[in-house]
């Protein structure tokens, strides 16, 4: 039984080899809606769908939960002495009710200091999930069911932890990942497995010192499966019609700009027009084109007035990506092609410029160099925001060598930096085999230690 809480597990868990040609049924838990399911099963060979039922947080679970989070992030900020961790709590609330119970809730935390308090509000927060009716409604669809093994997408979704619970409660083997390289130091661990799968040793480590009473023989080590996509040449578009579909210049070497989400990085748009007016400036639009990839989760518009304006050296390729009327993070998931659109991309362009992407990554697969951004906007869109913060996360703490990127840290150094150090070689395969593990064999390794 494979759970999917939202879309973006789609790409890594399902378009890739992860469950292809495994002997057992395959049944989706999901929230999809109609046209979602169906672009599945054109792709994947799914046996059954069972939508998962309508979950409503009590404010007992909510208050546990939340408090959960903020004790772990003070623990964890005491294991690795990084005060950015304390920024994935938000301290500033909007709404009267809001601040009330977030107030509340940092009134209280002090007292749940040790770690074997912050397992007594786990044991508690269990117990919570245990009295919701949805626990009972999804307690009789596993027994309906009755899966071998029940395997969830992301680690960190509210109505996973309720349905894992269930799922204990019957015996029900579980596993679930851990999606992304910057997800552990948040506190947002929601359920409870009997297997983790994690992308490389570096990974293992930060889990059992983040979560301490984890069995290490319960954390396995597989790689992820987003990165083998690009060991597929059938994933690569034919370059002729990749460059007439984008309307790219063959004789024009490629800058790709990656977006952030709008809260990661509120300034992209003045970073990408800050290198357009450089590579002008530098009289340089007619050796270089700029291909902007904004983040599939941005609905914002907030590009267009700079494309527009510099429509003769950026090219725009949209994520090919599906996402219902509401839009919301959760509800967004990728096409198959999409998958093709980001492997040609990162093939094509000869250099990727962002704010701590993990396109970084996504690049390296083809040894291309990637450009982080350190600099701010005068003008910045948010006053308390920084790139300085940015590179202080605890994930970047994983970067042993600083030659693993290019900085830019000046608008001035772009037509420098950008165009010179296309050639230039970096410490970025150290990084990356350090980060991502055994990313060529990640599907293979998902399935024999599931299955």
């Amino acid at each position: 039984m494979l759970l999917f809480p939202d879309g973006v597990g789609i790409r890594n868990y399902l378009y890739s080899d992860a469950f292809k040609g495994v002997q057992e049924e395959l049944i989706l838990f999901h929230n999809f809606d109609i046209e979602t399911i169906t672009a599945i099963k054109e792709n994947v060979e799914i046996d059954a769908d069972i939508v998962i039922p309508d979950y409503k947080e009590t404010i007992k679970e909510k208050f546990l939960r939340e408090l959960i989070c903020l004790s772990r992030l003070y623990y964890n900020h005491s294991k690795v002495q990084n005060e950015t961790l304390l920024t994935n709590w938000n301290w500033n609330q909007k709404t009267f009710s809001k601040k009330m119970f977030y107030k509340l809730i940092e009134l209280v935390v002090p007292f749940f200091k040790k770690y074997s308090s912050i397992l007594e509000l786990e044991r508690k927060y269990q117990n919570s999930i245990r009295k919701n009716p949805f626990y009972v409604e999804v307690k009789n669809i596993l027994r309906t069911v009755e899966p071998s093994i029940l395997f969830c997408s992301h680690q960190r979704a509210l109505k996973a932890a309720t349905i894992f619970a269930a799922a204990k409660d019957l015996g029900i083997k579980t596993t679930t990942v851990i999606f992304s390289w910057d997800n552990l130091p948040k506190a947002r661990l929601a359920l409870r497995a009997d297997n983790y799968l994690v992308w490389s040793d570096y990974m293992k480590k930060e889990l059992q010192m983040y979560y301490p009473e984890i069995p290490s023989d319960s954390i396995h080590i597989t790689g992820t499966p987003q990165f083998e996509f690009y060991q597929n040449k059938n994933n690569i578009i034919e370059k002729e019609i990749f460059y007439k579909k984008y309307n790219l210049d063959p004789d024009k070497k490629i800058i790709c700009f990656s977006g952030d989400d709008t809260k990661t990085s509120p300034d992209d748009p003045a970073y990408l027009k800050d290198i357009a007016q450089e590579i002008v400036k530098a009289n340089l639009h007619k050796e270089y084109q700029i291909l902007l990839r904004r983040c599939p989760v941005d609905f914002s518009g907030r590009f267009d007035d700079i494309i527009n304006e510099y429509k003769d050296l950026i090219i725009e390729a949209p994520p090919l990506w599906y996402f219902s009327k509401s839009k919301e993070w959760n509800a967004v998931y990728p096409s198959i092609e999409d998958v093709k659109l980001l492997v040609s991309t990162a093939f094509y362009s000869d250099i990727v410029v962002n704010v701590g992407s993990t396109m970084a990554f996504d690049f390296a697969m083809f040894n291309k160099p990637c450009i982080f951004i350190n600099y701010d906007q005068k003008n910045k869109k948010e006053k308390e925001w920084s790139v300085k913060t940015i590179y202080q996360f605890q994930h970047f703490k994983s970067m042993s060598n600083s030659n693993s990127v290019i900085w830019l840290n000046s608008k001035e150094e772009i037509s420098k930096k950008v165009i010179l150090k296309i050639e230039q070689n970096t410490a970025m395969n150290e990084w990356k085999e350090k980060v991502l593990g055994e990313y060529k064999k990640a599907a293979s390794n998902i399935r024999k230690t599931i299955i």
